[in-house]
């Protein structure tokens, strides 16, 4: 199972697209927040994407209908994902993490920040796949790719290269 996660693109329609339309294999997508016009944009330019999609609200996606925080089994995992801003991930993963495992996750996924994150602690997977249009950790733009398959989980980030 291949998922792919993006956040933070802040009004970027091209680093959706530049993002999906190179993975779309892919058996789902995240959106952790922060982009929610141009996610919508995207779905009725790709309306075969829609069923494929998961969108949580990020602190600039005002008035969102979006869930907060999202949870989905998947295989042998379960994934919490949020945008993180209501969490204090620019101060601490604890509450994040303290919020996993009381819904039983162990795959983690947040925003916000704009900057990329990997761990594994205590049995649980975090990934931030950093902003796909604005980073702010002196790196290029980037997303995350995770593989769960009933060996285990491979997580990944890569840069967002242009369409060509």
């Amino acid at each position: 199972m291949r998922i792919i996660v993006i956040s933070d693109t802040h009004g970027s329609y091209s680093a959706i697209e530049n993002v999906f339309l190179r993975n779309t294999d892919a058996d789902w997508f995240f959106h952790l927040g922060d982009g929610e016009r141009e996610l919508d944009r995207f779905i009725i330019a790709n309306p075969m994407f829609s069923q494929k999609i998961i969108h949580v609200a990020g602190n600039c996606d005002y008035n969102s209908l979006s869930h907060d925080v999202f949870t989905l089994p998947v295989m042998n995992c379960k994934i919490l994902a949020t945008h993180g801003h209501m969490h204090g991930v620019k101060s601490s993963l604890e509450p994040l993490k303290k919020l996993a495992s009381e819904n039983g996750c162990n795959i983690v996924l947040y925003g916000h920040t704009h900057e990329r994150f990997m761990s594994y602690e205590n049995g649980i997977y975090i990934m931030n796949p950093g902003s796909a249009s604005c980073p702010r950790d002196c790196k290029p733009s980037s997303f995350g790719h995770i593989d769960i398959t009933p060996d285990g989980v491979v997580m990944n980030i890569a840069d967002v290269t242009p369409l060509k």
